[in-house]
C-alpha cells in the first residue's frame, strides 16, 4: 500500500492539477487510488473524485475531531492501492500560531510522507534553501521527494535538479514543464466544477497522459510505500426508523455536497431522490427537499426558464414541506439573483433579493448558536461550519426569523443567517455532518416528523 500527503510551499502552486493528474495515471496504471482532500472544499473534491474514479473524501481539523479523522481515513482508505491526500494552502499554514490544524499535522496525525509541489518559476539556487528549511522546521515530518512545477524549459530543470542533489538528500520525483494544457478554467470561487464541465473527462485524461510522462511513479510509489494495514471498518447498520424520500438538487448548478453527509442520510433511513433545476418540469414526490450549494448565478436563465419547477418548489414550501438549503440553495429559493446587470426571477420562497458582488462577503470557518427559531436542531453549543459567497440577499422583511446567531463569520447579516420560512431553513452557512454537529440524522428526524404529522389535503399540495 502506499499513502502520501501532496502539498506546497504556499497556495496557488498547482498542486491540484498535480493531484489529479496523478489520481488519473495511478488509476491507468491499474491501482485503486483514494483521494482525500483537507479542509472545507467541494470543487477540487469533484475533479479529484472524477480523476481517481472513487468518491474523494474531506478531512477537516476544525469541522471534525482526530479521531473521526483517523477513522473516516481508515474507513476509505483501507482498501486501496494509493491514498493520496491533497493539501491545502501550503504545508506549514494554519489558522494557530502552532499549526494544529495544518497540512502538517495532518501528515503526522495519519502518518504520512510529504511530497511538495514546488512552483519553481524564477528561481535556481534559491529552491536548496527552501527546501532545507520545510525540512528542519520540523524534524518528525518525512519529506519523501518534490515536485518541481511550472519550469522554463529543459535547461531551467537541470539547473534546479543539480542545486538539489548537491545541497539536499531530497528526492526530485519529477520535473513539470509550464504547459497551458494542465491550467484547469477559473471563475469568482476558484475550479470550474467538474460537473459543469462536459470535456471533465477528456481534461483529466491530458492531464494524467502529461503527468506520468514528467512524474517518475514507480519512485513515488517507491517512497511512499508502507506495510502499516488501516483497520477494517466496522459495517454500517441500516436505520430501523420508518424510510423517507428527500429530493436533492443534483446538477450542474447545484453539486456542493459532501459525501459523507450523502451517506449519512442513508444511514439515517432517507432515499434521497436526485433532481434537475435545470431540466426537471416537476418536483419528485418526496417527504423533504435538500438544495446544497453551486453556481446558480451561472445559471441564471436556464433556471428562470424553467417556471413549472419552480413554482412547484414555492407550492411545496407554502404548504410545509421540510426543507434545508445552503448557500446556492438559499440563492435559488430567493424572489431573484442580479449579476452583472441581470436579474431573473427565483423561487420566491424567501423575500429578499440576491445581489452578487465582486469581492468575497463571507468566506471561511464561522462558529454558529442555534436560536429557538432553528426547525430541528437544539444545540446549545458553538457549533463549526464554514461559509464562501460572493453574495448578499437585500431587502428582508424585519420581521425574518433567524436559525443561528453568528459567533464567528458573516452569515446573513454578520450577525445572523439561517432564514426560517415555515418548515425552511435556508443559510449561507455550510454544515457538515460530524459528531460536533449531526445535522444530518437531526434533518431527516424533522422531516419524519413532518410526514407523521401531515393532513391529507397538505400531502396533495406537496405531490
Amino acid at each position: 500500500m502506499h499513502r502520501f500527503l501532496l502539498s506546497a510551499a504556499h497556495k496557488s502552486s498547482g498542486k491540484t492539477t498535480v493531484s489529479i493528474g496523478l489520481c488519473a495515471a495511478l488509476r491507468a496504471s491499474d491501482l485503486d487510488v483514494q483521494p482525500f482532500k483537507k479542509g472545507p472544499d467541494y470543487i477540487d473534491p469533484l475533479w479529484l473524485s472524477e480523476a481517481a474514479g472513487r468518491t474523494c473524501r474531506n478531512l477537516d481539523f476544525h469541522l471534525a475531531q482526530e479521531k473521526e479523522l483517523t477513522a473516516q481515513f481508515a474507513r476509505y482508505g483501507h482498501a486501496a492501492d494509493v491514498c493520496l491526500v491533497e493539501g491545502n494552502k501550503g504545508l506549514y499554514d494554519g489558522l494557530d500560531l502552532h499549526g494544529a490544524n495544518s497540512n502538517a499535522a495532518l501528515a503526522r496525525l495519519l502518518d504520512l510522507p510529504v511530497v511538495l509541489v514546488l512552483d519553481a518559476r524564477g528561481m535556481t539556487r534559491g529552491i536548496a534553501p527552501l527546501i532545507l528549511g520545510y525540512q528542519a522546521f520540523d524534524r518528525d515530518l518525512k519529506i519523501a521527494g518534490v515536485i518541481l512545477n511550472r519550469l522554463g524549459g529543459s535547461r531551467h530543470e537541470a539547473k534546479l535538479r543539480a542545486v538539489i542533489e548537491h545541497y539536499t538528500d531530497v528526492a526530485v520525483l519529477g520535473a513539470i514543464q509550464e504547459d497551458q494544457q494542465l491550467a484547469l478554467c477559473e471563475r469568482h470561487l476558484g475550479l470550474i466544477p467538474a460537473n459543469e464541465s462536459s470535456q471533465a473527462a477528456q481534461r483529466i485524461a491530458a492531464i494524467g497522459t502529461r503527468i506520468a510522462a514528467q512524474v517518475d511513479l514507480d519512485r513515488l510509489l517507491s517512497l511512499t510505500q508502507t506495510a502499516t494495514i488501516l483497520p477494517t471498518p466496522l459495517p454500517t447498520k441500516p436505520s430501523a426508523k420508518q424510510p423517507v424520500r428527500i429530493a436533492i438538487a443534483r446538477d450542474a448548478a447545484f453539486g456542493f455536497y459532501y459525501a459523507d453527509d450523502l451517506d449519512a442520510f442513508a444511514a439515517a433511513g432517507a432515499e434521497l431522490i436526485p433532481f434537475d433545476t435545470l431540466r426537471d418540469a416537476h418536483l419528485p414526490d418526496a417527504d423533504g427537499l435538500f438544495i446544497g450549494g453551486g453556481f446558480p448565478e451561472s445559471f441564471l436563465d436556464e433556471l428562470e426558464a424553467n417556471a413549472s419547477l419552480r413554482a412547484e418548489i414555492g407550492a411545496a414550501i407554502g404548504a410545509g414541506l421540510p426543507a434545508y438549503a445552503e448557500c446556492g440553495g438559499l440563492m435559488y429559493l430567493a424572489r431573484s439573483i442580479t449579476w452583472k446587470g441581470r436579474c431573473r426571477r427565483m423561487v420566491g420562497s424567501i423575500e429578499g433579493d440576491v445581489v452578487m458582488h465582486a469581492k468575497p462577503v463571507g468566506r471561511g470557518y464561522v462558529r454558529l448558536a442555534a436560536t429557538a427559531a432553528h426547525p430541528w436542531l437544539d444545540d446549545k453549543g458553538s457549533l463549526p461550519a464554514h461559509e464562501f459567497h460572493y453574495s448578499s440577499i437585500e431587502g428582508l422583511g424585519a420581521d425574518t426569523r433567524y436559525a443561528y446567531r453568528m459567533e464567528r463569520g458573516h452569515g446573513i447579516d454578520g450577525a445572523r443567517d439561517g432564514i426560517v420560512h415555515k418548515n425552511l431553513l435556508a443559510s449561507y452557512t455550510h454544515l457538515r455532518s460530524t459528531a460536533a454537529c449531526n445535522w444530518v440524522a437531526r434533518f431527516v428526524a424533522h422531516v419524519r416528523a413532518c410526514k407523521a404529522q401531515q393532513t391529507p389535503q397538505q400531502r396533495i399540495c406537496q405531490n
